[in-house]
């Protein structure tokens, strides 16, 4: 089959405000009876396939939550890579840019135990396989966002690199907002190697980006461990605010010398969250929920970070009305809206793990607001 993006008249589609660049794919679980040591075993109750993919969950995550979202990935050419695109059909999420490959379609094999703890392997070439091309590069200079896992090739995630410098330069020149950068570092150094994004790279976008996230696994694997994940992550922050380099700001918050920028957060699963904020460390406690299924829940939390921090909410823009727009008059949000954004994104992924496999779960803004206000806080998260 020809490779290229899928089929429709992109003229006709308003330009995504937030752009994810990650797989697609098909998540084929096996609810066992307990996750098996080395040479153990388990009892498979049930078999049953999902949708998922880091890529796709966080754009249908901002789907669901009334953004305009589109997804930059690649799909094999056999019977999951038709499902796959069939379910995106079904969202509201733009796959313009969703690339068709010969290959074998990109697919997790998901041991879940009765508690929600989960075991995940990946197989299938097609994800590995993307490029961007013209048109995924130009679309990037329309975004409010740019949102990359990990897990994309690293030849992927340079050319976001090289893309998001070259627009940030030429925001400068014309007093204009370059696109945020977003970066999930998704998976351990280990899983990473010849299939993800490259230690050295991995180095870059701790740099450059304006919203690093990572998870309990995946922090300490890189820097090794928690506790040197904080340091090193405020320290760059807090060079990046050094302007003596003569580097332009990277995302708008920082053109309008809100000290709170770069951001980052480290998530632990239940024991709750670690934002880290200009350099400034924060500790968050988690929702306490009925947990069903834990899968997944990272990528909620990503997208509600995105959607309280670096979507747009003007006027106009879904959130608005519910108060999601905290900023000051001069347009810089201070640490409340960082303390508020990270309830926000909590209660997404707190929602999201009442339910079973990773989409199926992901919450309307209206059922944020009411899981919010039934413990204390307003529909941004803030008090």
């Amino acid at each position: 089959m020809t490779e290229g993006p899928e089929s429709g008249d992109a003229a006709d589609r308003e330009a995504p405000a937030i752009l994810s660049i990650g797989a697609a794919a098909i998540d084929e679980w096996y609810a066992v009876s307990n996750l098996p040591e080395p040479d153990g075993g388990a009892f498979a109750r049930e078999v049953t396939a999902a949708f998922g993919g880091v890529g796709a969950n966080v754009a249908v995550a901002l789907d669901r939550l009334g953004r305009n979202a589109g997804l930059v990935s690649r799909v094999g050419d056999d019977e999951y890579g038709r499902r796959a695109r069939e379910h995106l059909a079904e969202t509201g999420v733009d796959a313009t840019h969703v690339a068709v490959g010969d290959d074998a379609h990109t697919r997790s094999l998901i041991l879940s135990d009765p508690d929600g703890e989960r075991a995940i392997v990946t197989a299938g070439e097609s994800f590995r396989g993307l490029r961007l091309d013209d048109a995924a590069l130009a679309a990037m200079a329309d975004a409010d966002a740019v949102f990359l896992t990990a897990y994309a090739p690293d030849r992927v995630s340079r050319r976001v690199l090289d893309r998001i410098a070259a627009l940030r330069e030429s925001a400068a020149e014309a007093d204009g907002d370059p696109p945020a950068l977003v970066f999930d570092l998704s998976g351990s150094v280990e899983e990473l190697v010849d299939r993800g994004t490259e230690p050295e790279t991995i180095h870059w976008f701790l740099h450059a980006a304006d919203l690093f996230v990572a998870d309990g696994v995946a922090a300490p694997a890189f820097f090794g461990s928690a506790a040197a994940a904080v340091e090193q992550i405020a320290a760059a922050q807090t060079g990046a605010s050094d302007r003596g380099s003569g580097s332009e700001p990277r995302s708008r918050g920082e053109r309008d010398g809100d000290p709170t920028w770069p951001r980052a957060v480290l998530t632990h699963g239940a024991d709750g969250m670690t934002a880290i904020a200009g350099g400034d460390v924060s500790r968050f406690d988690a929702f306490e929920v009925e947990t069903v299924d834990a899968t997944g829940a990272g990528d909620a939390f990503t997208a509600g970070l995105i959607d309280r921090w670096i979507a747009d909410s003007s006027p106009g823009t879904p959130g608005a009305e519910d108060g999601v727009a905290s900023e000051d008059d001069d347009g810089a949000a201070g640490d409340a809206d960082v303390d508020a954004g990270v309830r926000f994104a909590g209660a997404v992924a707190a929602i999201n793990c009442t339910a079973r496999f990773t989409q199926p779960g992901l919450p309307t803004r209206s059922e944020v607001a009411s899981f919010l206000a039934e413990r204390g806080y307003a529909p941004d998260g803030s008090r």
